[in-house]
């Protein structure tokens, strides 16, 4: 039976942010987590441009039924910067997708690595032990990328056009898992799990993260894009007989946990 909708003066409003906005699941699942629990709350998308995200952070600050946000993409990284207190997750990953309010300010953490093993793991796949490739290392992909480690593969390799923004990721990931990071490319061969953490395959005519004709059967293939729900990396990892996980397993699998900490049932912290 579906909760029933409430809204009033005192519901708790709970933006998520991001450019594009058009793509995110979140707001009517996390609302729908809340309803069911008889918490009076709401996410709502806001779609915001780069440049104006200075001037929304400190509105946000002055509304006073807003007890935390959600970032997504192009946000993660620069909200890290707005919070006075951030998980050991969110600074090795330089990003932050949860902002709660407290007193003294705002505490950050970073989910995202969280949710798309979680993901993984539901679909029967385990990291331990096995070589990885991550395209993307961005604020999910950073996230993403030390929880492969944490979880115990065997090898990570980076890639990613940015390259400046790659070799910072491994820097830093290579001071807490010495000997197992390093620079990768779109070459599948020889990776147990492929995992796409950047947008490609969101937009009609993006390229393909990695070269697909080189998936075999037996790889382990996944990805954050969440809108088509099959994003075309997925369905040419299917076509090779791999194992896969779309981006709506990765957000399925942090769901409660998002709704927890925005309703309070959860407090962030390492």
């Amino acid at each position: 039976m579906t909760a029933p909708l409430r809204i009033d003066g005192e519901t708790a409003f709970f933006p998520i942010i991001g450019h594009p906005i058009g793509q995110v699941k979140s707001p009517a699942a996390l609302s729908r987590i809340m309803a069911g629990r008889g918490f009076n709350g709401m996410v709502v998308p806001i779609h915001i441009l780069p440049e104006d995200l200075p001037g929304w952070l400190a509105q946000v600050s002055a509304m006073q039924n807003c007890p935390g946000f959600v970032a997504t993409v192009p946000f993660k990284t620069p909200c890290l910067e707005f919070c006075t207190r951030v998980t050991t997750r969110a600074r090795a990953a330089g990003a932050v997708n949860i902002v709660i309010r407290e007193e003294g300010g705002w505490a950050g953490d970073a989910t995202d690595g969280l949710g798309y093993l979680d993901g993984i793991a539901a679909e029967g796949f385990d990291v331990a032990g096995k070589p990885a490739l991550l395209v993307g290392t961005g604020g999910a992909g950073s996230a993403i990328a030390r929880e492969i480690l944490v979880r115990g593969a065997s090898e990570l390799a980076l890639h990613d056009i940015d390259t400046a923004r790659r070799d910072a990721l491994v820097e830093r990931l290579t001071a807490d898992f010495p000997g197992r990071v390093r620079v990768g490319g779109t070459d599948p061969r020889g990776f147990a799990l492929v995992a796409n953490a950047t947008p490609l395959g969101m937009r009609e005519g993006d390229p393909l993260p990695v070269e697909v004709e080189h998936l075999v059967a037996g790889q382990f293939v996944s990805d954050v894009v969440t809108r088509p729900a099959v994003p075309p990396l997925i369905e040419a990892a299917r076509a090779a007989g791999c194992g896969t996980m779309p981006g709506s397993g990765m957000f399925d699998a942090q769901a409660v946990l998002l709704a927890e900490l925005l309703m309070g049932v959860r407090r962030i912290e390492d």
